[in-house]
C-alpha cells in the first residue's frame, strides 16, 4: 500500500508539473502575441512559444537516456497543438457582406472623402403631410450596421410625411472598409458632411442615436459642417470627447443587464481564435489594426450573440424577459476593432466645449429613463450647447428608445416630429440647463 501511494504521488506530481509547463507555455505565447501585436496571425508568437519550449525540454533531458528525452517534449506538443488553434482563421478572411435587404434598395455612394457607405432611401408617403426638409439617420455603433429595427422606425417616419435616409458608415454593414488608421471620429464628422453635399438638397434634419449622436454633436461644433444643418436631434449620446469620457458618473435607472436570459446563437468568442483577439483588443494588449485578426475577418467572425449583456442593457429591467429581436443574423454587421479605435479617438480628443457653445443650429437632447450610458454624457452636451432648445426624458424606455415594445415607436417618432416641425413637445422639458445638478442629485 505505500508503494502504491508512493507511486501514485509521483505520477500525479509529474502530472501536475506537466500541466505548469503547458500553462506556461501558453502565458509564454500570449505575452509572445501582445509583443508582437500578433504578427503574422500569430505565427511570431506561436514560434517563439515553440522556440522556448524546445530548449526547455532539450535541457531537461539533456542527462537523461535516449527514450526519456522525449517525455518533456510532450508538454511542448500539447501547449503547441492549444495555440495553434488561436493562429488559425475559422472565418473567411475577405469581407462578406450583409446580403441585400427585402424591403428597401441598398445605394451605394462614393463620398468626397473617400468613403463609398451603403445608403437607404424611404420616400415620404403619398398622404398627408409631405415634409419639405430631408432627414438624416446617423445609427449607433459606432461601426456597426443599421439594424431592421432602426429600419422598421426610420420607415415609421417615412409613413408620416418625411423624406429619410440613413447611411451606414465607413465599415459598418454594406459600407466599404477603411484601412484601420482611417478609422476616426473626426473622419466621421467629414463623412457626414460629404453625405449631405452628396444628397445635394440643401439643409437637412438629422438624427444621431448613441455614438450617431457624438458623431452629431461634433458636427455642431464644427461651423463648416453645422451650416449644413437645419434642425438636429441627439439621442442617448456617448461621450464627446476625452473629458467627457473619463467621467465616472452614474447611469439612469436600472437596465435589463444581467437580468435577461442569455442572447442564444453561435458566438465567435466561443472560437478561441476569436476569444484571446476580441478579448485582448478590449483589454488594449492588442491593437485594433493587431496582424492576428484581419479586420474583413474580424466583421465575418463577429456575431450578434457575442455582444451578450450589452444587448440586454438597452432596455429597462422590467423588460428583461421580452427583448424583441433587434437584428436578423443576415443583416448583424458590427466591426468590434473599427469602434474600438473609433472610441479610442474620442478618448484622445481635446475638450469640444469651447467650439460647441458658439453653436446656433436649433436641436434636441433625448434621454432615456433607462439608459446604461452616463448620465453626464448627455448632461455634458446640454451644459455647453446654447443652440438645445429642449430636452425629453424619456419615461419607460432604455437606451435603444424606439424598440418596438409597446407604442415606444409611436412615442419616440412623436417627440421627433414636434421638434422638427417646432411645435408644443408631448413631454416636459426636462432637464433644463439650470436643473442638471438636480437631475444628476436625484440620479434620474
Amino acid at each position: 500500500m505505500p508503494t502504491f501511494a508512493i507511486r501514485l504521488a509521483r505520477i500525479t506530481g509529474r502530472l501536475l508539473l506537466a500541466l505548469a509547463a503547458v500553462a506556461t507555455l501558453v502565458v509564454v505565447f500570449l505575452a509572445a502575441l501582445v509583443l508582437t501585436d500578433g504578427a503574422g496571425s500569430g505565427l511570431a508568437a506561436w514560434l517563439t512559444a515553440l522556440g522556448i519550449g524546445s530548449v526547455a525540454a532539450l535541457w531537461r533531458g539533456r542527462r537523461r537516456t535516449r527514450a526519456a528525452r522525449l517525455a518533456p517534449f510532450l508538454p511542448v506538443v500539447v501547449a503547441a497543438a492549444l495555440t495553434a488553434s488561436v493562429c488559425v482563421p475559422t472565418a473567411p478572411t475577405a469581407r462578406r457582406y450583409p446580403p441585400a435587404l427585402p424591403f428597401v434598395a441598398t445605394q451605394h455612394w462614393s463620398l468626397a472623402t473617400g468613403s463609398r457607405v451603403a445608403v437607404y432611401h424611404y420616400p415620404p408617403a403619398n398622404t398627408g403631410t409631405r415634409h419639405p426638409v430631408p432627414f438624416v439617420y446617423i445609427n449607433g455603433g459606432p461601426v456597426r450596421g443599421i439594424s431592421v429595427q432602426d429600419h422598421r422606425f426610420l420607415r415609421l417616419l417615412a409613413r408620416q410625411g418625411y423624406d429619410v435616409y440613413a447611411y451606414e458608415q465607413a465599415g459598418g454593414g454594406r459600407s466599404d472598409l477603411l484601412p484601420m488608421d482611417q478609422y476616426t471620429i473626426s473622419r466621421s464628422v467629414r463623412d457626414l458632411a460629404a453625405f449631405v453635399d452628396r444628397l445635394d438638397k440643401g439643409k437637412v434634419d438629422i438624427l444621431g442615436f448613441s455614438s450617431g449622436g457624438v458623431v452629431l454633436t461634433r458636427a455642431l461644433a464644427d461651423p463648416r459642417v453645422a451650416a449644413r444643418l437645419h434642425r438636429a436631434i441627439i439621442a442617448d449620446p456617448g461621450p464627446m470627447d476625452g473629458p467627457t469620457a473619463r467621467i465616472a458618473g452614474h447611469k439612469g435607472r436600472p437596465s435589463a443587464r444581467d437580468l435577461a436570459p442569455s442572447m442564444t446563437g453561435p458566438r465567435s468568442t466561443h472560437v478561441p481564435r476569436y476569444a484571446v483577439g476580441f478579448g485582448l483588443m478590449r483589454l488594449g494588449l492588442l491593437t485594433p489594426d493587431t496582424g492576428l485578426i484581419g479586420q474583413a475577418e474580424g466583421d465575418n467572425a463577429f456575431t450578434a450573440a457575442d455582444l451578450g449583456s450589452d444587448t440586454a442593457s438597452a432596455y429597462c429591467a422590467r423588460d428583461a424577459h421580452r427583448i424583441p429581436t433587434e437584428d436578423t443574423a443576415q443583416n448583424f454587421s458590427f466591426s468590434a476593432a473599427a469602434s474600438l479605435r473609433v472610441q479610442q479617438t474620442i478618448k484622445d480628443s481635446p475638450s469640444l466645449a469651447p467650439q460647441l457653445r458658439r453653436s446656433k443650429t436649433p436641436a434636441m437632447l433625448m434621454i432615456a429613463e433607462c439608459s446604461s450610458q452616463v448620465r453626464q454624457w448627455a448632461t455634458a452636451v446640454l451644459a455647453d450647447d446654447p443652440a438645445i432648445q429642449r430636452t425629453q426624458y424619456m419615461p419607460g424606455v432604455g437606451h435603444h428608445m424606439w424598440n418596438g415594445l409597446d407604442d415606444n415607436n409611436a412615442r419616440a417618432a412623436a417627440v421627433i416630429t414636434a421638434f422638427l416641425q417646432d411645435k408644443p413637445a408631448s413631454l416636459p422639458n426636462y432637464p433644463t440647463r439650470d436643473g442638471i445638478p438636480a437631475f444628476l442629485r436625484d440620479h434620474k
